[in-house]
């Protein structure tokens, strides 16, 4: 018997079926002249025929029917409860990757109410043009309408002077078995008339962001005074080094360092990646602080509380804990006092 027999009969089949009936001959003659088993004809003439005839137009639309009807039904569904649960936490600016992981998480045993950061971003991306597609996307870190891996852009900052270059930094800061070494940056925003400190420790990823003077507020002497404050507001032994690029902005560095105790590393040039951490958390701030917004107005308040929701969220690097609950553990076991983060 040919291995055809098990496979799903065609159109063209399906009308040489009707039409041999209509010439009168029995099932076995015509699974003999299309090599198919006496059973799946007889079981495509009952399933799909007609009250009075077999008519093979009819019969493949009953087929089709059948067959979208057979097929699992997408786990987000727009109506769906995990749907509305992966939208709440998308709102909240949350990444698919935490969201699948805090679903496992919360719904161990329920494997119904798991989902897969992939199959997050196809639904997003699936979705039919309108506004529940553009909130989707804008809900995403870097809102683009197509997934696609960020490109780089050249570093046209100046170097500040007698900088100590990453080389030299102990191999305890590079692995992150320690904490209290962080790494710094600024974010603008429009026309580079305004711009956010961002400061992020490198074992626990805890986030600070610092209100900086307005205007011109990317001038030595005033990141020199926004980070001199924002860095002494931290536990002493939390204070080990920062790590920096090479903008003009940290030209004032070996004063920094004699403020708060801290040797200041500069990266190579055009190298981000050295400041990996920051970068990222950079990106994550872009949906607060929108590129092309005017960072003057926001408060240092406002700040703390848009640092406080990113230090709430899981991240998988920390085995999807959160960075405040890590933070707190390394204070704990230094016997500090937890409320000196911002």
């Amino acid at each position: 018997m040919s291995t055809n027999n098990y496979s799903q009969l065609n159109e063209q089949e399906r009308c040489a079926i009707a039409l041999a009936l209509q010439q009168g001959m029995s099932l076995r003659a015509i699974s003999r002249a299309l090599d198919r088993s006496p059973s799946t004809i007889s079981r495509e003439c009952k399933r799909n025929g007609g009250a009075n005839a077999y008519v093979c137009r009819f019969a493949q639309q009953r087929c089709d029917r059948r067959r979208r009807n057979a097929r699992p039904k997408p786990k987000l569904q727009r109506e769906g409860e995990l749907f509305k649960s992966v939208h709440a936490y998308l709102l909240q600016w949350w990444s698919p990757q935490q969201i699948a992981c805090e679903l496992r998480r919360l719904h161990p045993e329920n494997k119904s109410l798991h989902v897969s950061h992939e199959t997050i971003y196809t639904c997003i991306y699936a979705q039919p043009r309108g506004e529940l597609k553009k909130e989707l996307l804008a809900c995403l870190r870097m809102g683009r309408a197509t997934r696609r891996p960020r490109s780089g852009g050249k570093d046209r900052r100046e170097d500040a002077s007698e900088m100590l270059s990453i080389h030299v930094r102990p191999p305890e800061i590079e692995d992150r078995q320690l904490p209290g070494h962080w790494e710094g940056d600024l974010i603008k925003g429009q026309a580079n008339a305004s711009a956010i400190g961002t400061l992020v420790e490198r074992t626990t990823r805890l986030v600070l962001l610092v209100k900086l003077p307005h205007p011109h507020p990317a001038t030595a002497a005033h990141v020199l005074q926004a980070f001199t404050d924002k860095l002494n507001a931290i536990a002493k032994p939390m204070r080990g080094s920062l790590t920096y690029d090479r903008g003009r902005e940290m030209a004032r560095h070996q004063e920094l360092s004699q403020n708060t105790g801290m040797k200041v590393y500069f990266c190579d040039p055009h190298s981000p990646w050295q400041r990996g951490s920051n970068e990222n958390t950079n990106g994550l701030l872009r949906q607060y602080f929108p590129k092309g917004t005017d960072l003057s107005g926001y408060s240092q308040e406002q700040l703390d509380a848009v640092a406080d929701q990113l230090n709430g969220r899981p991240r998988m690097t920390l085995g999807h804990r959160k960075p405040i609950e890590v933070y707190a553990e390394h204070l704990a076991r230094l016997a500090l006092q937890p409320d000196c983060v911002h």
